[in-house]
């Protein structure tokens, strides 16, 4: 039987679970999860393999209408996706009984790129069964999909359901990645993304989103082996800082204490991690801080 290999890109609305379905398909937190959309701001590969094929899986921002040029750059990322790849799993959500706008455009994009989709149905742990089958029968008459696969990304049985779809649509090839490799993206910067997702989940929905992580310094201790990390949260107003540090730095504190717990269980090691809180106003539309901190 010849190997086969191949890339496949998850796309959807914000917060249809195109994260926590990645993490479940290659069994280790590689992407950050919140219940606050556009949670994913880069494009993140992760490589799901075993001795028949590998397929290499690119996690997207959430396709929305941007409104400054961090909003610019997920769209770009999330388009860009969607070029030269080999399938795409499209995931939408069982609660919503129909497509929105924000579908349709979507529908439109992967038209243009004219490769095989799986539309995944996600959340069907949240509808009854008669309320699933006509959102089914809806999006079937809009395109021609592959598979249609009604699933819930946080059930364990779904992982076998969609790589058995995937597998079929794989070219035959040679591997991409060596065979343990589980990402392409470098330690430092999954260590960034961990402790933005506990921004996230510990605030308030207006803070979050104006927030951004700098890790500046990533260096094993030589002497005692402990791996230091220095990082910046930036903000864009003083009142947020207040917030993000908290009481007596109690915010702050549990950020990093809970960052820290990830940043070991990944590293498989000992982590000392400082945090320090700046305000940058509108570092969103700031090219040059827009850079700094790996988004353009």
């Amino acid at each position: 039987m010849s190997f086969k290999s191949g890339f496949v890109t998850i796309v959807g609305r914000p917060n249809t679970g195109k994260s926590t379905l990645l993490n479940l398909l290659t069994g280790e937190k590689i992407a950050i999860m919140s219940d606050k959309p556009q949670t994913t701001r880069h494009a993140i590969r992760t490589i799901v393999g075993t001795e028949d094929y590998q397929a290499v899986f690119i996690d997207t921002p959430g396709m929305h209408k941007p409104r400054n040029k961090l909003g610019e750059y997920m769209m770009g990322a999330a388009v860009s996706a969607l070029k030269d790849v080999d399938a795409v799993l499209w995931l939408v959500e069982a609660t919503d009984a129909k497509p929105g706008p924000g579908d349709l455009h979507i529908l439109e994009l992967l038209k243009q790129a004219g490769c095989p989709v799986v539309l995944i149905i996600n959340k069907i742990d949240r509808v009854d069964r008669e309320v699933l089958l006509p959102v089914i029968e809806t999006y079937s008459l809009l395109h021609t999909f592959q598979a249609i696969i009604p699933v819930s990304a946080l059930q364990a049985e779904t992982r076998s359901i969609v790589m058995s779809e995937v597998e079929k649509l794989l070219p035959e090839g040679e591997p991409y990645f060596p065979r343990d490799t589980l990402t392409d993206q470098p330690e430092r910067v999954i260590a960034q993304e961990m402790i933005r997702e506990k921004v996230l989940r510990l605030l308030s929905d207006e803070v979050p989103h104006g927030t951004g992580v700098e890790v500046f310094r990533y260096k094993v201790n030589p002497v005692n082996k402990v791996l230091e990390i220095d990082a910046n949260i930036y903000c864009e107003k003083d009142s947020h800082k207040g917030i993000l540090i908290g009481k007596g730095g109690a915010m702050l504190k549990r950020i990093g204490s809970m960052a820290r717990a990830d940043i070991e269980k990944m590293t498989e090691g000992k982590v000392f991690l400082r945090l320090w809180v700046k305000v940058r106003n509108d570092w969103r539309d700031n090219d040059f801080m827009l850079n700094e901190l790996g988004y353009k």
